[in-house]
């Protein structure tokens, strides 16, 4: 495998493992406001 294709391969890993992070704090913030308005009921 060439340098070029490793470094390809790491941009790729890294933005899908951008993208998986911005989803996990997206989840935990749209349960945490679940449970706000929840509990403001």
């Amino acid at each position: 495998m060439t340098p070029e294709e490793q470094t390809e391969i790491r941009k790729r890993q890294k933005s899908r493992n951008l993208a998986l992070g911005g989803l996990l704090v997206f989840l935990a913030v749209l349960f945490y406001a679940i449970t706000f308005v929840k509990m403001g009921d």
